[in-house]
C-alpha cells in the first residue's frame, strides 16, 4: 500500500515539473550541443531503415529530406545522426542508366550532381560532377565545394548558357568561385565549342550572375561601308542611376570621320507615371559619287519623349507627351533601316486634361502638337490648345423626378470653348523673329442647343441648334500678280476680328430589317439579313459669313497667242487660319444617307447542335452621304460620298470610299452650274478622289498553344509604346527579322495595298491635278525544317511599277545560338548583315557579326 501511494506521489510531482517547465521560458532540462535548430522531415517511396548501434538511417527509392530552407532528392540518402551529415547518391537500372540523381535546392539555387555530402548543422557539402545554374548561367564542375548557402568553390569546370547536360559551348577553367545571384570570378579560362578548346586563352574571368539590372559596358559591333569607310556601331555603356531612372549611352563610329550619338534615358515610378527619352546627334561624311567635293557631309538630330500617366495615381488628371521632332534629312541618313527612308512625316503631341467631377463635370485640356514634312521641308507648331467644355444644362428639369420626364424637360444648353495659336516656317529659315512673325491664334465658341423627342413609331426625331463664334488674329489679302503670273500675298492685317455662323436642323433616324431564308432545308446557307438605316436631316444657315469673303480673279491662256480669259472664284479673308473660316452662303435643305449591314447565317453539316449554327458579316456597311440645298442661287446639290468596309472570313479586311462630283467642268476643270446628266451623254458626274485599302494576314497554329500564350501574355505586361516608338521597333524588326524568327509559328503571310487619288486645285490657282498614291506591302516567312526559317519583305510602287525595297532573311536555330543572315538587295541602302549569337540575354554581346551597306544618293 505504501509502495503504491509513494509511486502515485511520484507521478504527480512529475506531472507538475512539466506543467511548470511548459509555462516557463527557460526549461529545466539540459539540450545537447549537438542538437539541430530545426526538424528533418524525411520519406521514401520503398523502405526506411534504421541502424540502432551505428545511428544510421537510410531511406530507399524516391527519398526526400527537408531541414530549414534545404530540400534534398535522390534514391538513396544516408544520414549518419553522430556527424550529423547527409549522403546522397543514385542507382542504376538494368539499362545501366542512373536513377534517382541527387538534387538540393536551397535558397533559390538548384544543384543536381553524381553524389551529394552535406553537413547539416554546418550546411558545408561537397559534391562530385555538378551542374547547377544562376539566372540563365549554367555551372558544371567535377567537384564543388559548399562553404554558406551563397558561396561554392569548383573544380574543373565550366560555364555555359546552353541547358545541355553536354553542352555546345562553354567556358573551361580549374578553379573558380561563385556567389549565387551575384558573380562567378575564375583563373585562367578558354572558350570551347562541341568539346573542341580553341587556342584563346584568359588570364581570369568574371561572370555577372546578379538578376535585374545593373550597370555595365555595351561592347561594338564591327561593319564595313564603302562610302562611310569601316565602323564599330553600338559602342556605349548602360547606367542604372537608380530603380526609378536608367540610361544607354552609345555611339557609331567610321575611319572616314563620321559619328552617331545615341542618349536614351527611360524613367518609370510604379503607379504613378513613366516614360522613354531617345536623342540622337548623327555627324554624317559620306564618299561623294558626284560633284567637286569628296564627301558628302550632314549634321542632323533627332529627338523622341514618351510619357505617360497612370490613370490611377491622380483620379480625374492626366498628362501625356509622344513628341517625335528630327532633322528633316535625319531619316534619309539611317544608312541600315530602308523603311525609315521612305518616312517623311513626324508629328508630336504633349495632353494635360483635367476633369471636375460634381454635380456637374467640368473638362479642361491644354495640348501642343507638331507635324513636319521632310519632303516639303514645312514645319507647323500648334500651342497652346486649350479646350473647355462644360455640361449640358435642361434649364427646364424639375429638381426631383417624380414619373417620366416631360419632353420639354429634355431640353439642353451645352458649352465649348477652344483656343489655339500655331506658326508654320521652313526648317532652313527658322529664326525667332519668323516665328514670331508667322504666329496667329483664334479662338472658337459653341454653343449647341438640343432636345430629345419622344419615339414615334419606329422613327427618332431630334431637332437641334448650334450657334458659333470664331476670333481670328489677322486677315488674309491675296491677289494675281501678273509679272510673276501667280496668285501672292498681298497684305496681312494683324488684329481682333470675329465671325458667327448659325445653324438649326431636325434629323430623323430608323432601320428596316429584312430577311431571306429560303435556300432548302439541307441548304448549310440557312439565311441572309439586311439591315438598312436611312437617316435626313432638315437643316436652315444663314449666310452671315458672306461679308468675309470676296472675289479672286485669275486670269489664264486658253492657247498660244490666244486672248486671255479670267475665271473668277470667292475667297475668304480668313483662309489659312487658325480654324479657317466659316463656309459662305445660306443653307436650307435636306442631308441624306443610307447605310447597309449583310450577314449571313450558316449551318454545319458536322455538328447538328445549335452549336453549329455561325453568324457571318459579309458587309459591315456601305452606303453614301449627301445633301441638297434649296436656297442656293447654284450648285444645289452636295458632292456624293461613298463609302464600303468589310471583313472577309475574319481575315481580310476591305475598306473603300469614293467623292462623286454631280456637275460639269468647264476648261480648266472648274464645276459648271450644271448636272452632269444634262448633257448630251448620260453621266452621274465625275469621281473626283478614291481610296482602297486591302490588308489580311494569314498564319499556321503554332506547334506549342501554350508558349504561344505565354508569349502573348508577356507582351501584354510590356510598358505601352506611343505610335513612333511601335513604328520604331517594327522597323527595326522588319530589317532585322531574323533575330525575332518564331519558329513556333511554320509559317506566316502579310499582305496590304493602298490606293488614293485626289483632285486638288493647283497652287497658283490656276486649275486642276491629280495626286495618286499606291503600294503593295508584304511581308511573311517559313520554316524550311524545324532549325530554318526564310523570311520576306518589300514594299512596292505600284503608280511607278517599281519594287522600292525588299529584304529576305535566313534564321537558323542552334539551340543555345542563333544565326541571322538579313540582306537588303533593294532600297534606298543596300544592306548585308550576319549575326551568330548565344540567345541568352546574359551573353548578347557575345557575337560574332560581318555588316555591310552601301547607300544610295
Amino acid at each position: 500500500m505504501n509502495d503504491v501511494t509513494t509511486e502515485k506521489d511520484t507521478v504527480l510531482r512529475l506531472a507538475d515539473s512539466l506543467l511548470s517547465a511548459r509555462r516557463s521560458d527557460t526549461p529545466e532540462y539540459k539540450i545537447s550541443k549537438d542538437t539541430l535548430e530545426a526538424n528533418i522531415d524525411y520519406k521514401a517511396s520503398d523502405s526506411i531503415v534504421m541502424i540502432i548501434p551505428t545511428r544510421n538511417i537510410t531511406l530507399y527509392t524516391n527519398a526526400e529530406a527537408k531541414y530549414k530552407d534545404a530540400d534534398l532528392t535522390a534514391d538513396h540518402i544516408v544520414y549518419d545522426q553522430d556527424r550529423n551529415v547527409v549522403i546522397a547518391h543514385p542507382t542504376v537500372d538494368t539499362a545501366g542508366k542512373p536513377v534517382g540523381i541527387p538534387k538540393m535546392v536551397q535558397t533559390d539555387n538548384t544543384m543536381t550532381s553524381d553524389s551529394i555530402v552535406y553537413n547539416i548543422k554546418t550546411q558545408k557539402g561537397i559534391t562530385h560532377n555538378t551542374i547547377t545554374n544562376s539566372g540563365e548561367m549554367f555551372v558544371h564542375a567535377e567537384k564543388m565545394k559548399k562553404m554558406t548557402p551563397e558561396e561554392y568553390f569548383g573544380w574543373k569546370g565550366i560555364f555555359t548558357t546552353c541547358n545541355l547536360d553536354t553542352p555546345h559551348f562553354a567556358f573551361r577553367t580549374n578553379k573558380m568561385k561563385i556567389i549565387n545571384k551575384k558573380f562567378a570570378i575564375t583563373g585562367p579560362i578558354h572558350p570551347e565549342f562541341e568539346g573542341v578548346p580553341l587556342p584563346i586563352y584568359i588570364p581570369f574571368g568574371f561572370f555577372p550572375l546578379s538578376q535585374g539590372r545593373h550597370s555595365g559596358l555595351l561592347p561594338p559591333q564591327f561593319t564595313a561601308n564603302d562610302q562611310a569607310g569601316l565602323g564599330l556601331e553600338g559602342l556605349g555603356y548602360y547606367k542604372v542611376f537608380s530603380d526609378n531612372f536608367d540610361a544607354i549611352f552609345r555611339t557609331n563610329l567610321y575611319s572616314y570621320g563620321g559619328w552617331n550619338l545615341y542618349v536614351s534615358p527611360e524613367y518609370r515610378v510604379r503607379y504613378h507615371f513613366s516614360g522613354t527619352m531617345n536623342f540622337a546627334l548623327q555627324n554624317t561624311k559620306l564618299l561623294a559619287t558626284a560633284g567637286k567635293d569628296a564627301y558628302t557631309t550632314s549634321k542632323t538630330f533627332s529627338f523622341n519623349w514618351s510619357h505617360q500617366m497612370d490613370q490611377k495615381a491622380r483620379p480625374g488628371t492626366n498628362f501625356n507627351a509622344n513628341v517625335n521632332v528630327a532633322s528633316t534629312k535625319y531619316n534619309q541618313y539611317l544608312l541600315n533601316n530602308p523603311t525609315a527612308n521612305y518616312t517623311n512625316q513626324l508629328s508630336s503631341s504633349v495632353t494635360y486634361s483635367k476633369t471636375w467631377v460634381g454635380k456637374n463635370t467640368y473638362n479642361l485640356t491644354v495640348s501642343g502638337t507638331h507635324n513636319q514634312n521632310n519632303s516639303t521641308r514645312i514645319v507647323n507648331v500648334s500651342m497652346p490648345n486649350i479646350a473647355f467644355t462644360a455640361p449640358t444644362i435642361y434649364p427646364f428639369a424639375r429638381t426631383t423626378f417624380v414619373g417620366a420626364p416631360k419632353w420639354y424637360e429634355k431640353f439642353g444648353v451645352g458649352l465649348n470653348t477652344t483656343i489655339a495659336g500655331g506658326a508654320s516656317f521652313y526648317d532652313s529659315l527658322f529664326s525667332l523673329k519668323r516665328l514670331t512673325d508667322t504666329f496667329q491664334w483664334g479662338a472658337q465658341n459653341s454653343i449647341p442647343l438640343t432636345l430629345a423627342l419622344p419615339l414615334k413609331g419606329a422613327v427618332q426625331v431630334s431637332p437641334g441648334i448650334s450657334f458659333q463664334n470664331r476670333l481670328y488674329s489677322r486677315k488674309l489679302f491675296r491677289k494675281y500678280d501678273p509679272v510673276t503670273n501667280r496668285v501672292d500675298t498681298a497684305g496681312i492685317q494683324k488684329g481682333i476680328f470675329y465671325a458667327n455662323d448659325m445653324s438649326f436642323s431636325l434629323s430623323l433616324a430608323t432601320a428596316i430589317f429584312g430577311t431571306f431564308q429560303g435556300f432548302g432545308k439541307y441548304s448549310k446557307l440557312m439565311g441572309i439579313r439586311h439591315v438598312i438605316r436611312p437617316t435626313v436631316s432638315i437643316s436652315y444657315k444663314p449666310d452671315m459669313s458672306g461679308p468675309y469673303y470676296y472675289n479672286l480673279t485669275t486670269p489664264y491662256d486658253t492657247a498660244a497667242g490666244a486672248t486671255k480669259i479670267s475665271h473668277v472664284q470667292r475667297v475668304s479673308y480668313f483662309d489659312g487660319s487658325t480654324y479657317g473660316p466659316f463656309g459662305e452662303g445660306r443653307f436650307g435643305g435636306i442631308s441624306f444617307g443610307l447605310d447597309n449591314h449583310i450577314e449571313i447565317k450558316t449551318r454545319s453539316k458536322s455538328d447538328t447542335s445549335s452549336t453549329g449554327v455561325k453568324k457571318t458579316t459579309i458587309i459591315d456597311g456601305f452606303g453614301f452621304n449627301g445633301s441638297y440645298n434649296y436656297l442656293a442661287d447654284s450648285f444645289k446639290l452636295s458632292p456624293i460620298t461613298f463609302y464600303f468596309r468589310s471583313t472577309l472570313w475574319n481575315s481580310i479586311n476591305i475598306t473603300g470610299g469614293a467623292s462623286l462630283d454631280p456637275y460639269q467642268t468647264d476648261t480648266f476643270g472648274f464645276d459648271r452650274n450644271k448636272y452632269a446628266w444634262q448633257g448630251k451623254s448620260f453621266s452621274l458626274g465625275r469621281i473626283t478622289s478614291g481610296n482602297l485599302a486591302i490588308s489580311t494576314t494569314f498564319k499556321s497554329k503554332p506547334k506549342d498553344a501554350k508558349l504561344e500564350q505565354q508569349k502573348q501574355q508577356l507582351q501584354q505586361n510590356q510598358m505601352p509604346m506611343t505610335m513612333e516608338e511601335q513604328q520604331a521597333q517594327l522597323n527595326y524588326i522588319q530589317h532585322n527579322a531574323g533575330q525575332f524568327a518564331d519558329f513556333n509559328i511554320p509559317w506566316s503571310l502579310n499582305l496590304s495595298m493602298a490606293f488614293n487619288f485626289t483632285k486638288s486645285e493647283k497652287p497658283d490657282y490656276s486649275g486642276f491635278q491629280t495626286n495618286i498614291t499606291s503600294s503593295l506591302n508584304f511581308s511573311g516567312d517559313f520554316n524550311l525544317t524545324d532549325k530554318w526559317k526564310i523570311g520576306l519583305n518589300g514594299y512596292y510602287d505600284l503608280k511607278y511599277q517599281k519594287l522600292q525595297s525588299i529584304t529576305t532573311n535566313i534564321s537558323r536555330d542552334m539551340h543555345c545560338w542563333q544565326m541571322t543572315i538579313n540582306v537588303t538587295p533593294v532600297g534606298y541602302s543596300h544592306y548585308f548583315n550576319i549575326t551568330i549569337s548565344p540567345k541568352a540575354g546574359i551573353l548578347q554581346d557575345l557575337r560574332i557579326n560581318r555588316t555591310k551597306y552601301f547607300y544610295n544618293e
